[in-house]
């Protein structure tokens, strides 16, 4: 029992409180249950049609809602109780399962059923994410952001990047109501974990600033335009994402072409990603204590910018493996950070919108970069994706760079939480 608690309080240390515990046991509960669903929901689409644009339809509405959704998420996690939001998306996320497996164990489950049951579940997770990243700093103090950031994200990389899909496709293999099963589960634990999570009290905006929904939308549009630290995330967020995108979408055609691996060698290097983010959850504690963050932000640009130069200039799956791998630990040092810098700068009533509007501008660039992917291999050959991401890079870290000072802000908007426990929200 000394044993467990040692590793408890090595891993979530005491002082970040017991809301908090429970809310990042809810988070890696659900992560688990969302990479299982990475894997085997294409899978059972698969299973049930060969037609590609059902297929790719699938896959559509699985990202699609962040976009259609994510701006009126955040203005409803703004206005409303946010624990309840995070139980009831989890709830119907519960519930969709539920139908799902009762029609896969009576054998008849249809695509339509299955396409109806994604969307709702990618749906009510928009609601979930943006609400759960606006819980952290009303339960953390503002010194603790980094670490409390760096075990969410340490569980997400871990459980829906690295096991949750390998998981997901053992489940499957052993029938198709087995993953839908387990993610029912896992969400319903979830669920019972971020109810005991007592929320603190919450500044709000005065009356005369809340109106309807969009009247708050362009709210929080307008702080984020006139915060330098934050207009500078998102702005990086989309452009970077743009070149990002770009190289990213055509990936397993140059792990092919260009590298000569197969399917198996191309999981291998995407696993290279995950392991070098793993790597980085267990040093971000000491490098945010020597380095400044936006100092963290500016050596992620050049890590980013030389990856793709590194990616266009090799043949060797080995290289490639070793840059996806420092890629990897670049990828989980910035949106640890990104994240902190956002719960420190942004009042506790705009972080909603204002996570929203992040989110939304880095699926942007990805949409962006995607559309440009395709192109610029039937231009410039396969490797014209990572030069082209490797000179707009390093255009864009020399325009941006100066703007990343006001990343180093000191400025604390938000009011230190009261300790977990004494109110319920």
């Amino acid at each position: 029992m000394l044993v467990v608690r040692r590793v408890v309080e090595a891993v979530v240390p005491a002082r970040l409180g017991n809301g908090f515990r429970w809310l990042l046991a809810s988070s890696w509960a659900t992560n688990l249950s969302d990479g299982i669903a990475v894997a085997a929901g294409p899978l059972l689409v698969a299973s049930l049609t060969t037609d590609p644009l059902l297929v790719a339809l699938a896959a559509l509405l699985r990202w699609a809602p962040q976009l259609v959704f994510g701006l009126w998420a955040g203005v409803l996690s703004d206005r409303l109780d946010r624990r309840r939001i995070v139980l009831v998306a989890n709830a119907v996320r519960v519930g969709a399962l539920g139908v799902l497996v009762g029609a896969l164990v009576t054998d008849r489950v249809s695509v339509p059923v299955v396409l109806l049951t994604l969307a709702l579940l990618a749906t009510a997770e928009v609601f979930v994410d943006n609400t759960t990243r606006t819980l952290t700093p009303m339960l953390v103090r503002r010194e603790d952001l980094a670490i409390a950031n760096a075990r969410v994200l340490a569980g997400f990389i871990t459980l829906n990047k690295l096991v949750g899909p390998a998981l997901g496709a053992v489940l499957f293999a052993a029938g198709r109501s087995w993953p839908f099963a387990t993610n029912t589960v896992l969400l319903a634990a979830g669920l019972l974990l971020v109810s005991r999570v007592s929320l603190p009290p919450r500044e709000r905006e005065s009356a005369g600033q809340h109106r309807d929904l969009r009247q708050d939308i362009v709210a929080g549009f307008r702080w984020t335009v006139r915060h330098p630290a934050v207009r500078t995330l998102c702005l990086t967020a989309l452009v970077f994402n743009i070149t990002y995108g770009a190289a990213w979408s055509i990936l397993v055609l140059y792990a092919e072409a260009r590298l000569g691996l197969g399917a198996v060698g191309f999981g291998l290097i995407s696993t290279a990603l995950a392991a070098g983010g793993l790597l980085a959850t267990v040093g971000y504690g000491w490098l945010t204590r020597r380095v400044s963050l936006g100092g963290v932000m500016r050596a992620g640009l050049i890590i980013e910018t030389l990856t793709h130069l590194g990616l266009a200039v090799t043949t060797s799956p080995w290289v490639a493996s070793a840059i996806l791998f420092g890629f990897g630990a670049h990828a989980f040092a910035w949106g640890t950070t990104a994240l902190t810098i956002l719960q420190r700068a942004v009042p506790i009533y705009f972080q909603g919108r204002v996570n929203s509007i992040y989110t939304m501008s880095g699926f942007g660039g990805l949409v962006v970069g995607a559309a440009l992917g395709g192109p610029l291999v039937t231009l410039l050959g396969m490797t014209g994706p990572f030069w082209f991401a490797f000179v707009g890079s390093a255009l864009l870290v020399g325009g941006l760079w100066r703007q990343f000072g006001h990343l180093a802000h000191t400025d604390d908007p938000t009011p230190t939480p009261v300790p977990a426990g004494s109110t319920t929200h």
